[in-house]
């Protein structure tokens, strides 16, 4: 998990079997904006979070939010939201990773965007500064422990001269090697972490710049 999770929301994830094909215990669906200047150079990365029903109901009963039980909070509520999912423990990378040329690429710290709450699920918002040229960069959003699901959603909004494109996972793919490795080896549940497959769950986004 990103954040320190309080005794209720680790209490009721922990209680979710791990079973290999459905590990994931949260699910996001994720949007990105890339921010590039006129010469193509990168500026930083706006992320977006929106948390699945279940884990959105966890959090409002954990905050003590929402107590009429209608799903939509007051104004003062939602600000009690902000930068809930910003509190990293140490190690935790963002579950966003650039790669250029194959070189990992290092981001800085998240800055808050603001938070919302639509139809019972939460949304946050987040920016990280990150430098160098645009080109070529390849951008990934995963849990690599597959604890938690992302689901690029939407297209990648890109600001400057350049343009994304986006290469779906192969599913089926993904399934299968995380099969393979629980089941395929000598894997055993007892004393392992689940296997890190999140990447292999993951869409591939790639930069491409002109001029």
């Amino acid at each position: 998990m990103r954040m320190l999770p309080s005794f209720t929301l680790a209490a009721a994830l922990g209680a979710v079997p791990v079973v290999a094909p459905a590990h994931p215990h949260v699910f996001v669906d994720t949007t990105l904006r890339v921010v590039t200047n006129a010469e193509g150079m990168l500026e930083g990365i706006e992320v977006s979070w929106t948390y699945d029903d279940f884990y959105s109901l966890l959090l409002f009963a954990d905050l003590g939010l929402d107590q009429d039980g209608d799903s939509r909070l007051r104004p003062d509520e939602v600000r009690r939201l902000d930068g809930f999912d910003l509190q990293w423990i140490d190690g935790f990378e963002g579950d966003a990773y650039l790669l250029r040329d194959g070189t990992p690429i290092e981001l800085g710290r998240p800055e808050g965007r603001g938070t919302t709450v639509a139809e019972g699920r939460i949304t946050s918002t987040h920016f990280r500064p990150v430098s160098g040229r645009a080109d070529g960069v390849v951008i990934r959003a995963y849990d690599p422990t597959f604890y938690t699901a992302y689901t690029l959603v939407g297209p990648v909004v890109v600001d400057g001269p350049c343009k994304a494109e986006v290469i779906p996972v192969d599913l089926d793919a993904a399934y299968s090697l995380a099969e393979e490795l629980l089941y395929g080896g000598d894997y055993d549940p007892e004393t392992e972490d689940y296997p890190a497959v999140g990447e292999a769950f993951a869409d591939t986004v790639t930069l491409s710049c002109t001029g």
